[in-house]
């Protein structure tokens, strides 16, 4: 399956471009793609999941609804979802 995937700010230079398209076995979860990001791009190594899970204070939507308010990094993904990760936020 095919999943669009998003990036901002910090991980958007990370990746080098804002969006992309991944290939995904059927059964892929969330956690799934985000691991194979991990392991595609250095700027991402240990930036997206600690210990099987998904980072404190990082946002990851599947089509714009967080996913820790589905099943976390355990969330399915189908083909053609979008899939959307933001760095940690600060300031004021």
């Amino acid at each position: 399956m095919e999943i669009d995937m998003r990036f901002f700010a910090t991980f958007r230079e990370a990746v080098g471009e804002k969006e992309r398209t991944g290939r995904f076995d059927g059964d892929a979860t969330v956690g799934d793609v985000l691991a194979t990001l991990e392991s595609e791009y250095d700027g991402l190594e240990e930036q997206l999941l600690e210990d099987g899970t998904i980072r404190p204070q990082l946002s990851v939507l599947k089509n714009g609804r967080d996913v820790t308010h589905m099943a976390g990094p355990e969330t399915e993904l189908e083909d053609g979802d979008t899939l959307s990760v933001f760095p940690p936020v600060a300031g004021g």
